[in-house]
């Protein structure tokens, strides 16, 4: 009896191994794109660090998204970096960590989002086996995309194919307009249009109507902040 209640306990302790999940930490100033093929939800209200990986070879990616002081004026203004594919091979239930490769601190963030450098490390130290490349997916102006949305993708959508089967080429993937083709070295950095006529605006896409939002709650009050709170919670 007591054999077989160990052997019961033991297979018990096995299954349940087998289901537990590595899991990938990244800093506040990262955010998550794509795992996998798939796109990873997000909430604007709160960051997502952690993500939970299973034994095998994933791609995933991440980009560098942080909110700066305007050097010229007293407000804020966004920086981000193109998509980053992230091939990370996970081989048991580690903790790993995504940083920038100079460290916590980025010293200068438009310089690191126009080319930034990031490492992967285990909370063992042991060594990891992983891949970074650096897409040239681009994120339209908000104008650009409003008067002219044809053959536009979002870059979740872009970074959701560039981490699926590999079926196509990552550089492949990406769809640029003239003026992303002139300032696609630069760092993005998140404006707001002057008003659009109604007859000829479009609807802007998700990530489009985030940034919006984004840029709007950095320039509110605290109290403008407290009340679109209470309106935004009733309208879960």
């Amino acid at each position: 009896m007591k054999s077989l209640f160990t052997t019961s306990a033991l297979l018990a302790f096995l299954t349940s191994s087998s289901v537990l999940a590595a899991n990938l930490t990244i800093p506040m100033s990262f955010e998550y794109l794509a795992l996998d093929g798939a796109e990873v939800e997000t909430s604007m209200f709160s960051h997502q660090s952690d993500l939970a990986l299973t034994n095998g070879v994933h791609k995933i990616a991440v980009r560098y998204h942080d909110v700066i002081d305007d050097s010229f004026s007293d407000s804020q203004s966004f920086v981000k970096s193109t998509p980053l594919i992230v091939t990370l091979t996970v081989d048991g239930d580690h903790q790993y960590l995504l940083q920038p490769a100079d460290g916590d601190i980025i010293k200068n963030p438009k310089a690191f989002a126009k080319k930034p450098q990031i490492s992967i490390k285990r909370q063992d130290n042991a060594a990891v086996t992983y891949n970074v490349e650096q897409t040239n997916f681009t994120e339209n102006s908000f104008i650009t995309s409003l008067f002219n949305n044809k053959n536009q993708h979002d870059i979740e959508t872009l970074s959701a194919s560039a981490t699926g089967d590999g079926s196509q080429p990552i550089q492949a993937l990406a769809v640029k307009s003239d003026i992303e083709s002139a300032t696609m070295s630069a760092p993005i950095i998140a404006t707001v249009p002057a008003a659009v006529p109604a007859a000829t605006a479009q609807k802007p896409t998700p990530a489009q109507a985030e940034q919006m939002l984004q840029y709007w709650w950095l320039q509110a009050d605290d109290k403008t902040r407290k009340e679109f709170m209470g309106w935004a919670i009733k309208q879960l």
